[in-house]
């Protein structure tokens, strides 16, 4: 059951109210729109009143709630509507008027704007004209001339939700800690779908900044990719001419006055004002090279591997830092992955975006490497066409998100774990989809059956408690193949597999051969040992094929 609270000003914000509560509605949804419940349970009624005119119905029904607010003359309140829609979940049984009767008292109780009992609380009335919700308006003024102290009655109300939930036997969300994006209203959905499109202009907004936020390297090339993606930014200036804050609107996204919608970042995500994005864009800033530059796939991955362990053993604001540089990494990854897998890239995105937010501050220097890479990805995508990069990639990503998903679960964080099992099934599919052929492609040139022994007789020596398990796995063609090729490069395969599994451990992977096959392809694509080194790694290999070793057990072929 979901309640959201929308304040209205105004001289006319009750008349407004009222009158599109009870008329047709934006698009004709409204069906047999009347009151099931009333601040003194015998308020006029526009839909039950057949003998009158229902708008005059709704102008007697607008004065009566209004009179509290008159009687304060110009001491009345700034906001003097509170409106609270309240809707169940499609697959909740139809509840009866009075059942919805019930609810709303609950729910205006809970919210401070009529406590049990109190004859003088505000006049409220509660409007049902669909199967599945009502609507509650009620306005400021309580009858006796106070305030009514409605102190976070969102959270109020929520808490009450999750408990009618429990009482009526309605589906069950997930409690939240108000981190959570703010969803669009009712009017924006209706008018997305009077203009025949998917998403609503304020979704399409926050994944557009999300991802300039995440592909920039500054706050001038945060402002030319809006500009390359159809956004409108319009900058807040203080008095001294520096930058506050930042509002966007989609290019052709007008009013009724043809002036463009502007949101603010805050409104979007909490995390996209404008002194979050700066904190995030200062930790992706590039620094001076030192070293000979690897592939950014094999930094990304690197840096995604390493999340686990900074969210079992880092503080929480480091670990927090890292999600919300994961989240940036998975806000982007649809721009750079094969096609057949980008629908599904994008939906995980969306859902990882909640499990990149909490209340605990993020320390965002702390994934400067994942932020760092992933932007040089975005740069220059190329270098692993086949899919090899994303499906390296989106294999320690799978990882990171169910830790993700595990350190949310301790915290208590319901919405946020929600969010990372959301994204996990997504992510798995695309995984799927992208890694097949690239795996296939490998084991299509798998090695000797010497070879393969050569490498099967090392595994067993250095996890023989994972062993069976690689050398059973579908992927173990492929990983032979990664072997030999990191072999014939240079580089010493003993070497390079014990480093492989030095990483981390096999424990939690659903498939180890294809763990340790994009680890090796990691590591084997960096820069080939020198020519001694290649020499060395060769008279090795001439002397182990030599030595006799256990015939490798039969391993099951796909």
């Amino acid at each position: 059951m979901i309640p959201k609270i929308i304040l209205g000003k105004g001289p006319q914000a009750t008349r407004r109210t009222i009158g599109y509560l009870f008329g047709k509605g934006r698009a004709n949804e409204h069906v047999d729109p009347h009151l099931v419940a009333s601040w003194n349970g015998f308020a006029p009624d526009p839909g039950r009143s057949p003998h009158r005119a229902p708008k005059k119905v709704e102008a007697q029904l607008a004065v009566q709630l209004d009179q509290p607010v008159k009687m304060l003359g110009d001491k009345a309140p700034q906001y003097t509507v509170w409106h609270c829609p309240v809707r169940a979940a499609p697959e909740d049984p139809i509840l009866t008027d009075d059942q919805w009767a019930t609810i709303a008292r609950r729910i205006v109780a809970a919210a401070g704007i009529a406590p049990d009992g109190d004859e003088n609380a505000c006049r409220w009335v509660a409007v049902r004209h669909a199967d599945d919700h009502i609507h509650i308006a009620a306005t400021l003024v309580r009858q006796d001339g106070r305030r009514p102290q409605r102190d976070y009655d969102q959270r109020a109300v929520q808490r009450e939700a999750r408990q009618i939930e429990v009482d009526y036997g309605l589906r069950r969300l997930k409690p939240g800690d108000g981190t959570a994006a703010k969803r669009h209203t009712s009017k924006e959905h209706f008018k997305a779908k009077r203009l025949g499109q998917d998403a609503t202009s304020r979704d399409v907004l926050r994944l557009r900044v999300r991802r300039a936020v995440a592909a920039a390297a500054g706050e001038d090339e945060f402002l030319a990719l809006l500009d390359a993606m159809g956004v409108n930014v319009r900058l807040k200036l203080g008095p001294s001419g520096d930058t506050l804050g930042c509002n966007f609107a989609l290019v052709g996204d007008t009013n009724d006055v043809d002036e463009p919608v502007f949101y603010a970042g805050s409104t979007l995500a909490p995390d996209l004002s404008l002194p979050q994005i700066r904190q995030r864009l200062a930790t992706t800033s590039p620094e001076p090279v030192t070293a000979r530059p690897t592939s950014p796939w094999h930094q990304a991955a690197a840096a995604t591997e390493r999340i686990p362990r900074h969210l079992a053993r880092s503080n929480a604001e480091a670990a927090q830092g890292q999600l919300a540089a994961l989240g940036g990494a998975l806000d982007l990854l649809p721009l750079t992955a094969p096609a057949e897998a980008r629908a599904e890239l994008e939906r995980a995105a969306v859902a990882f975006e909640r499990a990149t937010r909490s209340r605990i501050a993020a320390d965002h220097a702390s994934a400067r490497v994942l932020r760092r890479s992933v932007h040089a990805i975005w740069k220059d995508p190329a270098g692993h066409g086949d899919g090899a990069g994303v499906a390296m990639l989106l294999d320690v990503a799978l990882t990171a998100v169910a830790y993700a998903m595990h350190w949310h679960r301790i915290r208590h964080h319901a919405q946020q774990q929600a969010a990372a099992e959301q994204a996990i099934i997504h992510l798995q599919v695309a995984y799927a989809r992208i890694s097949e052929p690239v795996l296939a492609d490998l084991a299509s040139r798998t090695p000797t059956p010497q070879t393969r022994r050569r490498y099967a007789h090392h595994l067993r020596e250095a996890v023989p408690q994972h062993a069976e398990r690689v050398l059973s796995d579908p992927a173990w063609d492929a990983l032979a193949a990664a072997l030999a090729e990191a072999e014939a490069a240079g580089h010493n395969a003993t070497t390079l597999l014990d480093r492989a599994l030095g990483r981390r451990s096999l424990d939690d992977a659903h498939s180890p051969a294809r763990a340790l096959t994009w680890r090796i392809r990691r590591l084997g694509e960096r820069h080939a040992p020198g020519p001694r080194a290649q020499a060395a790694n060769a008279r090795h290999i001439a002397v182990f094929a030599t030595v006799p070793h256990p015939q490798e057990p039969q391993t099951r072929r796909h």
